[in-house]
């Protein structure tokens, strides 16, 4: 009689979670997105989340919280509820990079969250102020050796992407330059248009109004094959910087727990929504590569495994110490 009644508690169980997921989402989704409204990110999560809400039949919103360098939206996913109503846009720094710069980010990149589905790619963008004395990398490489130091290059921040690019290329290319933290992309690009600074690696969506204004000159991509989206700008390869690959990922997170059936529900609406020639018009616009992946699975531990490079990289970097910002 025991066994009967466990049986039957079981299939009970079974069927109520098979019924609360044929009826997700009942209601609104919220995505959190750790950066300001009009950059590269955020163009991201509201692109390809309009299509995964008509996938979905149900709207989702997007919510910014930028701060602390993307910590404290990643944080609130990290405590919300696992019920698959308050989503992350996330990338590879939550796989320990956070924890390094910033004391206030307690979560785990692997214990914390759920992958579900990689988004979107993105080249950066190496860009020079317009009287710049060399005209490719090559020059700039060998400028740098004549005078170790003295090359200037902007950043949003210390130990954010645009940073990390820039350590990476200088680190790559054997190379002595000043990193000059700004407090913002849009300060951090308009000082090399005003001549202020000579370089920035940036994102297209910052990089290319200036670029196409003739305010600054884009010398390559920083990643180690030409990028599709800019088919005239050389790679790192052809630019004799072998061990270079840098680029920008966002992939879909919820937080822990989060019901297999949901994961599976988001990440074939999000497959669904990736593949859709309009959204792939709209991120290529923005300098975005669709680009998601065969599986969960295949996503998660490809995702791991980029974190611990992208950790590698910050710590690299000299930008870690860590902060309560």
């Amino acid at each position: 009689m025991k066994i009967k009644k466990a049986i039957l508690a079981t299939v009970a169980a079974c069927a109520c979670a098979g019924a609360w997921a044929q009826t997700y989402p009942s209601r609104p989704i919220t995505l959190i997105v750790g950066f300001p409204p009009g950059g590269g990110a955020d163009a991201v999560a509201r692109i390809v989340s309009e299509k995964l809400g008509r996938v979905l039949n149900q709207s989702i919103v997007v919510d910014n919280r930028p701060g602390a360098g993307t910590t404290i939206a990643s944080d609130l996913v990290a405590r919300a509820p696992a019920d698959g109503y308050t989503l992350l846009l996330g990338s590879a720094n939550l796989y320990g990079s956070d924890q390094m710069l910033y004391k206030s980010a307690r979560y785990d990149g692997v214990k914390s969250f759920t992958p579900i589905a990689r988004w979107a790619n993105s080249p950066m963008l190496l860009a020079v102020k317009k009287d710049f004395p060399e005209k490719d990398v090559k020059g700039l490489i060998e400028l740098a050796r004549k005078q170790p130091g003295k090359l200037t290059y902007s950043s949003s921040g210390t130990g954010v992407v645009t940073h990390l690019a820039g350590a990476s290329f200088a680190h790559a290319a054997a190379i002595d330059m000043l990193h000059v933290p700004f407090k913002g992309g849009a300060p951090s690009i308009q000082a090399v248009g005003a001549g202020d600074v000579d370089m920035t690696f940036g994102t297209p969506p910052s990089v290319l109004p200036m670029a196409q204004g003739g305010k600054l000159r884009m010398l390559a991509v920083t990643t180690a094959e030409r990028s599709p989206l800019f088919p005239d700008l050389p790679s790192m390869k052809e630019s004799g910087i072998k061990d270079y690959d840098f680029s920008i990922w966002f992939g879909l997170y919820g937080p822990a727990n989060l019901p297999a059936d949901v994961s599976k529900q988001l990440f074939d609406a999000s497959t669904q929504a990736l593949n859709d020639p309009e959204v792939k018009a709209k991120l290529a616009k923005q300098g975005n590569l669709a680009w998601p992946m065969a599986s969960i699975d295949q996503f998660k531990a490809w995702a791991i495994d980029d974190g611990k490079k992208y950790k590698a990289i910050t710590e690299r970097s000299g930008a870690v110490g860590g902060t309560n910002n």
